[in-house]
């Protein structure tokens, strides 16, 4: 079945970040590996069977304060209208994946962790189109870079710190549950240094989100990366405030407002209370 969804055209920031296709057409596939180590994280949207989640990692001080109120009404980026695609989100695909031909110059500043982008074959997503959104997310001034410590670099070949996986909801399901998270053909999840995005999420985003699916995409890629650099869960700091990138959006905004990035155009961390 086709659904619509919008088409992101996210290009690269001038932070340094600009992709460098590489001209080597041959693609690396690889197989699904259902654990890469012993550390499970829940994500945004998982849910863990059986329910006993390790402890979250503590929030380094220089994130861990509730922003000021800001007079800001909307916390969202601007998203630039594109033409509508219809993209088929098959219910499970092969379980091997292609990983995006295509790297790019380390953005923020501090500890640099490298990441790889990959796609499940036979899903009419290109690799390479993901990986250029999933890049242009990490070097947005609001995102992670913003906290002037920390830094990412995308990497095709060789080792990385992370890999982000675009899986089918059958594939998702086979990955994440044989981690012990039951992601019910909906949800994405986070395996140690996987990152595991539901396509039917990065195509449909969410019925409890309100906004553009491209600003959907950011949540997953913030919320996720949050976790791999050391943020655990937060909370709705109050009515009315951005809900925390680190806050379960999924399951309620708890009268915040929906919001896709840690940091707002003024620098100030849209944190909230640190959810035990």
């Amino acid at each position: 079945m086709r659904v619509l969804a919008s088409a992101a055209t996210v290009g690269a920031f001038a932070l340094g970040g600009l992709l460098v296709a590489q001209q080597d057409s041959a693609e690396s596939r690889t197989m699904a590996t259902p654990r890469d180590t012993d550390e499970l994280r829940a994500s945004e949207e998982a849910v863990f069977v059986p329910p006993s989640p390790s402890p979250s990692p503590s929030v380094p001080a220089s994130a861990s304060a509730s922003p000021s109120p800001s007079p800001s009404p909307s916390t969202r980026e601007p998203a630039e209208p594109a033409e509508p695609s219809a993209i088929p989100v098959p219910a499970t695909g092969p379980g091997t994946f292609t990983t995006a031909r295509a790297s790019g110059e380390a953005v923020g500043q501090g500890t640099i962790r490298t990441y790889r982008v990959q796609v499940e074959d036979g899903i009419e997503l290109s690799a390479r189109q993901a990986a250029r959104e999933i890049a242009a997310i990490l070097a947005h001034p609001r995102g992670w870079t913003g906290d002037g410590v920390n830094g990412f670099r995308l990497v095709a070949d060789g080792p990385a710190d992370f890999t982000v996986k675009i899986a089918t909801p059958g594939t998702a399901d086979a990955i994440c549950g044989a981690a012990g998270l039951n992601t019910r053909g909906e949800l994405n999840c986070a395996v140690g240094p996987t990152v595991v995005v539901n396509l039917k999420r990065w195509v449909l985003g969410s019925p409890q989100f309100a906004g553009p699916v491209t600003e959907y995409r950011a949540l997953i890629v913030n919320h996720e990366v949050g976790h791999r650099i050391g943020h655990g869960h937060e909370t709705c700091p109050g009515p009315g405030r951005p809900a925390p990138a680190m806050m379960q959006q999924i399951k309620g905004l708890k009268g915040c407002v929906a919001n896709a990035w840690p940091y707002d155009t003024d620098g100030t961390y849209l944190g909230g209370p640190s959810v035990p």
